[in-house]
Formats: C-alpha cells, structure tokens, sequence
C-alpha cells in the first residue's frame, strides 16, 4: 500500500510539443507537505506526471510514477486499496505480471482488464491518472465518497490536474478569477463545493466520479451513488449481526501497516467503537490519541481516558491552547479554498501530536452519516410547528411575515424569529439546509458588496437540494442524511481530516466510511436504524455489549473550540485588523460596514456571529495567501 502521495500531471493539447520537465517539477514541489519519501516523474513528448510519497507500507518496493508491460500505460495513484491482493490473483490468473506488490500497479492492471469501469471493483480511498499511450487519453478517478482530493483545469493549451489547487496556480497561465457562485456557496455553508472551485478556472472532480480527457476537450461520470430504496428485508436481530460483521471487517481491513498505527478517541460512540473493533485483531499494545482544552465545555478527555482504560490502550492525550494567530495562517495554506469549520483547529493539533507517535490513525468519521447521529435529523421544534401549518396559510402569511421580519432589528431576537419568516421557505428541505446555513439569504443581502450583487439573490440551497428531492430515498430523515453525504461530507469534512493530517504527515482512515458499511446502512429499514426516533438506535445496540451505557447514550458534544469567546478576547484585534483593513475595504466583495457592526454586536453579546466572523477572517486570510501574491510558494503568511 502507497500511503500518503501528492499527484499532478499536466497535459499539452498539442502533441507535437513537449512537456515541460522544469514546469512539472515546480508544480510537484507544492505538493510537498503530502509526503516525505521520495518523487517521481513520468515526461514523456506532450505528456508529465509528478507524485510525491510517503510510504506506508515498506514491502511494496514502490516507486511512481508506474508503467505496465510494454510501458503503454502509466499510473499515479494518492490512498489505499483494502481488496487489491484478491484483485491482484484474479489478474494473474488472467496472465497479467507483476514488478511490484503494491495496490497501484493493481489498479493499473485492472484498468488494462476492465478500462473504465475498474473503478468498480475497488475498494478503498483513492485519487489515480493513468496515461493511455495507445488511445492518447489521460483517465481520472476519485473514490466514492471523496476521501482523496483532484483538482483540474482545462486551459486553451493544456489539460493539468493535481492533489491541491495551490499547485494548478503555480503553472504559468492559469487565470484567479474569483468564481462568485463558489463565493456565495462559501458564505452560506462554508465550504465551496465540488465541481466548484474559488477559481472560476478550476474544478474539483466530485467524489464518485471519473473523468476522460482525450482531444484536448473533457468528459466527467458518476460511477457510485447512494441510493436508499429498496430496503433490505431482514429482522432486527440478524440486522444487529450483520452491522456488527461489516464494521468489524472494515476496521480489520484498514489495520495493514508496517509504519506505527493507532487511533484517534475523543470518548464519542464512533470512536470508541472503532477502538473496540481493533482491539478484537491487536493483541498486543494499542495506541489511542485524544486532545483536550483548558475550557471544560469543550474537554472530552475523561470520556476518552475511559475508553482508553477499559480496552487497556497506550493512550496519549494532550492539553492544548491554540494560538488562532499562528495556526490559522498555516490552516489556510493548507486547505487551498476558503473553509470556516473552526473544528479543523483542533483536529490540527491532534494529527500534530498524534504524529509524534505513528504514522496512520484510523477515526470514527462517517458514523453519525451513516447511523443517523446529528441531532439536526431530529428537527428543530420550530420546524415541526411551521410543517404543522397549512401549506396554504404558510402561502398567504408570506407578505406580512417578511414585512416584519425586515423591520427587526439584527439581534438576537431577530435570529430566533428567523423561523417566523416564511419567504421562500415553503417546503423542510430549504428548513433544514437552514440549520446548517452560516449567513442567511437577508444577511449576504445586506454585506454583499457591488461585486457580489449579482449572486444576493441567487439560490444557494438549489445544490444540495437536488440530492434531497432526487427521489432516491423517501423517509424525510434518510433525505437529510442523503444529501449530508452527497454535500457536507465530502465537501466540508473529509478535507477537514485529509488537510490536517497531510500538513502533518499523516495518514487517516475511515472504518465508518467503508462502502459495503455505507451501502449496507443505506438499505436498513428505517424502523431498524433510526428505532424509536432516537439517534444512532442500531448502532447502539450494535454496540451495547462492548461499551458502557455513559459513553453509548450521553450527549454528543461535538469537536470545536470556544471560538465566540476568542472573537470578543484575543481574536477581537487580530480580526478587527485583517477584516477591516483597507486592502479588504478594496476588495468590493464584502460591505464592511456590515462586517464591523456584527464585529461589534458579537463582542457586546448581542448576538452570536462566532461562525460567520471565523468564515469572514479565513476568507480575507485566503485572499491575502492565494489572491494578493503572485508566487504562492512562498507558503503561509505571517501575521
């Protein structure tokens, strides 16, 4: 298994001219924080791939990039695929020769096999280019659920890709232009979701899909979807055997590594359940890594001590006090686009300290996806109340509720009457996309500047609406977690942990993630996995013989950092300095009369802006790392 990689390639539309071997070079020096180990290069007439690795796994004497037989292929691969020995003895059956024991060269071969659709039976977490010489065509794939991150950009000279954006910015052509709908879906959720990019230039291949370059133009396809109908028929107690089977067989999978291995626990039921399945498979020491605070409202370390105490883990848990000032910089470099999950910070110094003991360390991400963990699947109060009323009265309400809603005044009394208003909100999935929204529709109306007024009224909920309404799950709580996972999971999450670790040189890996347990998930009848209304039902019962009652049924406490009570203490001037700036004044973006006065009412206590002054301070930090420089090599700024 390859581990940790970096990937890039950049393709000339014209085959008669070569690839620049210096350009290729300077594109794969971006990637460098994603590996240790080594690089390689494929240049080859109008064609030049570049990875960057750190290995894993010692004995698969690997180095890409890799080509097959006649040297007609050649492959790039960033992850880890967990079947690839039973691929392996299938190809050899069927004749093909292997130099290597490592998944890659699999992957290469399979594609030989079975072209394109190779991608179906691998399982795993995955980014790969393979160049075909024989049909001058470049093929991409992303795993299903969007683990591994691939950036690319179709210019009028050549085709590039890469692990990061950074790198594409670094190869001379390529226009910043900011894309405003990407902007906008960044105010409104935090994250830029795929295929958007910052950069109108750029896209990012979504999870679950495939792309075919060839004749200078492009061709995506989704290859994996998630589909919960039809349901399985199957009792609840041979359902609580076959969920406990696929979990314990998705963390034995993912226990493969010669480098120092262990396991991220905060004391949450995911993660202590992961715990408990690697012990079944380690006999011997167990390593388990935990991160606490000074604030207590936002320390899980006896929970986790707990755990660790009752499967008798090496535990090393460490009492932080997060320097913003420092930090937030780096975290902004390494995320390439504008992200605003404060939670990455945490997460930050956990791959930090954790790496100081092993190189891999599997996680509980993907559990409350999968189970029905969030509480926001639950709905809020106000949200059965306003479905309660006549579709008809909600209807004709309209006019009146948004004349009084714009009178308020913006404080927290106008917050919780957010509810109140009933424009354009007439059905629950625009409702509950609301919990999750940072700045609402009258809020961006309101800070948008001259050259974000064309997206003010522009309908950010239509993206992850389409998953929601797609027909392909019927129950209003598995439409919530649908469209969770077709959005915020691979959009907001997964680079939460693939960023943190790689800056850190480390490996993450999702048991909860595994296919077969998300596909499996999908297909329980709800009754099963969602009993009684309650969160993580099944999974609770799964796990009931192996974890304490305490650690099972008490109430989530989430990842985060008292980030509202830095922004009236020690972020106050750091944020005031940066977000009012004069060069942020120039932007046009932003009206920063808008930005001061929720600066202020967040500091007063007036009202709670914590989230949307943490989006608005990494925004303008992005700005000034990837927007302002011309070389972005330089790396992080400095405050």
């Amino acid at each position: 298994m390859i581990g940790m990689c970096g990937l890039c390639g950049i393709i000339l539309n014209d085959e008669s001219k070569l690839a620049s071997p210096d350009e290729i070079r300077t594109v794969n020096q971006l990637l460098h924080h994603r590996n240790l180990d080594e690089e390689g290069y494929h240049i080859k007439g109008n064609v030049a791939f570049g990875h960057k690795r750190l290995s894993i796994f010692e004995g698969s004497a690997e180095k890409q990039p890799i080509t097959n037989e006649d040297g007609a292929c050649v492959i790039i691969f960033n992850g880890e695929i967990y079947n690839f020995m039973e691929i392996r003895e299938n190809l050899i059956k069927k004749g093909h020769t292997f130099k290597t024991k490592s998944d890659t060269e699999v992957v290469l071969h399979l594609y030989e096999d079975a072209g394109e659709a190779c991608v179906d039976f691998l399982r795993g977490m995955f980014a790969f280019a393979i160049w075909d010489e024989s049909k001058k065509q470049c093929f991409i794939a992303r795993d299903r659920i969007g683990k591994k991150p691939l950036y690319y950009a179709l210019l009028p000279d050549r085709f590039i890709f890469a692990s990061e954006m950074k790198a594409l910015i670094a190869v001379p052509g390529v226009p910043r232009e900011i894309d405003l709908e990407a902007l906008h879906y960044y105010l409104s959720f935090q994250y830029v979701p795929a295929p958007h990019c910052i950069f109108k230039s750029i896209k990012k291949l979504e999870a679950g899909h495939t792309l075919l370059y060839k004749n200078g133009d492009i061709q995506t396809r989704r290859y994996w979807d998630l589909p919960y109908i039809p349901k399985l028929k199957i009792t609840e107690e041979e359902a609580l055997k076959r969920t406990d089977a696929l979990i314990d067989e998705a963390v034995r999978i993912r226990l493969t590594s010669e480098a120092p291995l262990g396991c991220f626990l905060s004391g949450g039921v995911d993660s202590s359940a992961v715990v408990a399945y690697m012990r079944r498979h380690i006999a011997g020491e167990l390593k388990t890594f935990s991160i606490g605070f000074e604030e207590k409202s936002h320390n899980e370390l006896p929970y986790a001590r707990q755990v660790a105490q009752l499967f008798e883990t090496n535990h090393q848990d460490f009492i932080v006090k997060p320097d913003a000032v420092d930090v937030l910089p780096k975290l902004v470099w390494y995320f390439d686009e504008p992200y605003a999950d404060s939670s990455a910070l945490p997460t930050y110094y956990l791959s930090k300290m954790t790496r100081q003991y092993a190189a891999v360390a599997l996680n509980g991400d993907g559990g409350d996806e999968s189970f029905i963990g969030y509480s926001r699947y639950l709905g809020l109060p106000q949200l059965r109340k306003y479905m309660a009323i006549p579709k008809i009265l909600r209807i004709a309400a309209q006019p009146f509720a948004s004349a009084l809603f714009k009178m308020l005044p913006n404080s927290a009394l106008f917050e919780k009457l957010f509810y109140a208003n009933t424009f354009s909100l007439y059905d629950e999935g625009r409702l509950y996309l609301q919990m999750m929204t940072i700045f609402r529709d009258y809020q961006k109306e309101a800070m948008y500047g001259d050259k974000m007024k064309p997206m003010a009224m522009a309908d950010a909920y239509q993206f992850p609406l389409q998953y929601y309404y797609d027909n392909l799950a019927e129950v209003p709580v598995e439409r919530k977690v649908r469209s969770d996972i077709m959005t915020y999971l691979p959009g907001a999450l997964l680079p939460k942990v693939d960023r943190t670790a790689m800056a850190n040189n480390l490996e993450g890996r999702s048991p909860f993630l595994d296919q077969k347990v998300m596909e499996y998930a999908a297909q329980l009848p709800i009754e099963i996995r969602f009993g009684n209304g309650a969160l993580k039902y099944h999974l609770k019962k799964v796990l009931a013989p192996m974890l304490p009652h305490d650690i099972l049924w008490r109430k989530k406490q989430g990842f985060g950092v008292p980030v509202g009570e830095w922004f009236k203490k020690d972020l106050y001037k750091m944020a005031k300095d940066i977000l009012l700036s004069e060069k942020a004044r120039g932007r046009g973006y932003l009206k920063l009369k808008y930005v001061s006065k929720i600066l202020e009412d967040h500091r007063a206590g007036t009202q709670n802006h914590h989230h949307r002054l943490w989006a608005l301070l990494c925004l303008e930090l992005w700005f000034m790392t990837f927007y302002d420089r011309s070389d972005i090599s330089l790396g992080h700024i400095t405050l």
